[in-house]
């Protein structure tokens, strides 16, 4: 479900660091997903995921951003099928890093180029 896609966000609350700069490649291997991510405030980034009865996401994340700094987290990642067969994945997040925050952030896959 999961496995060569590539995610951009579309919405992030203002204490997240993931901005429309910032893209995710997916892979897959039965239940178990990962991710590298980069762009925008976000040096470098790794999710770490299993995938639920319902194919949503258990996943912890961590990034190294722009000024440095370590960064860490989790969150819960809800599929959406978009009309046109894309996937919109519903986020909300919990940073296990700095202050502890929790927010909602949106990203969409970005279509194949053939």
């Amino acid at each position: 479900m999961y496995d060569g896609k590539t995610f951009r966000s579309v919405t992030n609350t203002a204490n997240g660091e993931v901005n429309e700069e910032t893209l995710f490649h997916y892979r897959q291997q039965g239940q178990i997903v990962w991710a590298e991510y980069a762009g925008g405030a976000i040096v470098k980034g790794f999710i770490i995921a299993t995938v639920q009865a319902d194919n949503s996401l258990d996943m912890r994340y961590e990034h190294v951003n722009a000024q440095g700094l370590l960064m860490t987290g989790s969150c819960r990642s809800t599929p959406e099928r978009l009309p046109d067969g894309r996937l919109r994945l519903y986020e909300r997040w919990q940073w296990t890093s700095g202050e502890g925050s929790s927010g909602e952030s949106i990203v969409e896959e970005i279509p194949a180029v053939d």
